[in-house]
């Protein structure tokens, strides 16, 4: 779930999908289309082709010159004006708005002309092109609440509510209604009735989020319920994931005192990029990027559409677009954290790894009390193998967690990694064992701890009972299957040993530990031809550094030795 906005239903999504049914006309403009082909110039069916091939990577910015290109050779082609507005749209071009105007059928459009006509004060004309939309695909989802907006932007506040009355009364969207109609009734001064929606809101939504806290405790603060504000907003600081190192006394009391939503357009952003963040966790990072783009139309500062977009782009491998959204966040944005923890992975993507360990030791500092920037820094240098390093910082995570709970077993079995690879086994081995006193059905530590013993020749009774239980928990995982598989090698029980090896082979046939394994059982039960091609594929499967001299000064050995089948 996205840190910053509210998810809606999967249901959300399924409606939302006909969105882009207007934009994905196909086939090329006319070779005869107006305006010729300029000298120099792409022809309008080669920008047109070359724009399409750009929407399809989102590369928008190249999308978006080539479709403009497109349209100004051919500005009567409905293809192209269709493909230009999607492009314009996906890259933020002022454009898109003259565009838009030549799609009186589009829903997106529609979408992005009332934002304009809202932005613009109009907001009878914005009122009209809502009401035109069809209740059907996204507009059964934003039509009550962009509506609502601009009915709160004429003033009409009774109105607004009563737009969204249905919804919030029997709808399984409940939870989104009674926030918008709640941020609608304290914009106008109406906090006894804000209280009661901004309850039902809370009432009707799984999970607490930083953006439904935002909004909540403004709402409570101003009805009087500043200790009950302030409780909601504590219960940011108790979370283990990112959400508790915002819950900073600055942010506390910025969250009671601020309106998160000042304005009907902020609250039409925020309508707007509830779809998009929906959207993006059940797997439509195109029609998401598109909203969030819609909702930084409206409000071009929106923090929360810009990580939304920005994890869009990033879905799609735009790691460079991202990082580019992300630049010249407010140092005192209230989410300025999670932008510093998301811009350290795209560095990490992007393999400037030395940039991404700055920015996470910056906001380490900035945070001194959090654990999660040390937690992530401590997984960066761990998976680059910089172990000794990786250990350091696992420390001072540990250090600021506190005391240790069952949601303490990640930064446990992480460090574990880190000490057992750094030559630190006696340590390693001592969090591994916490990490099972704390939560002891957990097949990765299982799996690990019992591997181990395995490699180091110790405890391998009780480690093929703990791998056994892993297998028994995780069926289908492959590296658990060749964890099992080799303690029976090492216990001598070969035909079971190879039955596990070869199911982890065909569970993870890409691994060259795995590959390896299998080649060692082949070998031993002389099937020697199949353990030499086995060793074989696992050097050509990036085995690890130290690995690749072992396999090879394996097969010089006893490729020399003649087969015996």
């Amino acid at each position: 779930m996205s840190m910053v906005v509210l998810l809606l239903p999967r249901r959300a999504a399924l409606l939302a999908a006909a969105l882009l049914a207007g934009c994905a006309a196909g086939g090329a403009p006319d070779s005869g289309a107006p305006g010729g082909r300029a000298p120099g110039r792409m022809s309008a069916s080669g920008a047109y082709l070359a724009g399409s091939y750009a929407v399809s990577e989102t590369d928008t910015a190249a999308a978006a010159d080539l479709l403009l290109e497109a349209l100004r050779q051919a500005p009567e082609q409905p293809e192209v004006i269709n493909k230009a507005f999607l492009a314009t749209v996906l890259d933020g071009r002022p454009e898109a708005t003259r565009v838009a105007r030549q799609l009186p059928d589009n829903e997106l459009a529609a979408l992005l002309l009332a934002g304009a006509d809202a932005q613009a004060g109009r907001w009878e004309r914005a009122e009209t092109r809502l009401r035109a939309m069809p209740r059907q695909g996204a507009g059964a989802v934003l039509s009550p609440l962009l509506l609502a907006w601009a009915q709160a932007g004429r003033g009409n506040t009774d109105t607004a509510l009563a737009t969204l009355k249905p919804q919030v009364e029997g709808s399984r969207l409940s939870g989104l209604a009674a926030l918008h109609a709640a941020m609608i009734a304290d914009l106008g001064n109406r906090p006894r009735e804000a209280d009661r929606l901004i309850r039902v809101a809370l009432a009707n939504t799984p999970e607490v989020n930083l953006r439904l806290v935002q909004i909540s405790a403004g709402i409570l603060g101003r009805a009087g319920k500043e200790a009950e504000a302030m409780k909601l907003v504590e219960s940011i600081s108790t979370g283990s994931d990112d959400l508790a190192m915002l819950g900073t006394p600055e942010t506390r009391r910025r969250m009671l005192t601020e309106r998160a939503v000042a304005s009907p357009v902020e609250g039409m952003a925020e309508a707007e990029l509830a779809l998009a963040a929906a959207l993006r966790g059940q797997g439509g990072p195109e029609l998401s990027l598109i909203l969030a783009r819609l909702a930084l139309r409206l409000r071009p500062d929106f923090t929360p559409a810009k990580l939304v977009a920005a994890e869009a782009l990033a879905d799609q491998k735009h790691a460079e677009n991202a990082l580019a959204l992300l630049q010249d966040i407010p140092r005192d944005d209230v989410l300025l954290p999670a932008v510093m923890l998301r811009r350290a992975t795209l560095l990490d993507r992007l393999n400037r790894p030395d940039e991404a360990i700055a920015v996470l030791r910056e906001l380490s500092a900035q945070r001194p009390a959090a654990p999660q920037p040390a937690a992530r820094l401590g997984d960066l240098l761990r998976v680059r193998g910089r172990f000794p390093e990786a250990v350091q910082a696992y420390d001072q995570a540990l250090s600021r967690a506190g005391d240790q709970t069952p949601a303490s077993w990640p930064l446990l079995y992480a460090r574990g990694i880190a000490l057992e690879r750094s030559g630190q086994w006696p340590r390693a081995e001592a969090d591994f064992q916490r990490a099972l006193q704390l939560v002891p059905e957990q097949p990765y530590v299982l799996n690990y701890l019992g591997y181990t013993w395995v490699e180091r020749g110790e405890h391998l009774a009780e480690a093929r009972g703990m791998l056994e239980r892993a297998m028994a928990l995780r069926p289908q995982d492959g590296n658990i299957a060749d964890s099992l598989g080799w303690a029976l090698f090492k216990l001598g029980d070969l035909p079971n040993a190879t039955k596990w090896l070869e199911k982890a082979a065909e569970l993870e046939s890409r691994n060259a530990t795995i590959n390896d394994h299998l080649g060692d059982a082949y070998w031993a039960a002389g099937r020697r031809r199949e353990a030499v091609f086995q060793w074989r594929r696992a050097l050509t499967l990036d085995p690890e550094p130290a690995e690749s001299p072992r396999i090879e000064a394996k097969l010089r050995e006893r490729e020399a030795i003649p087969a015996s089948r």
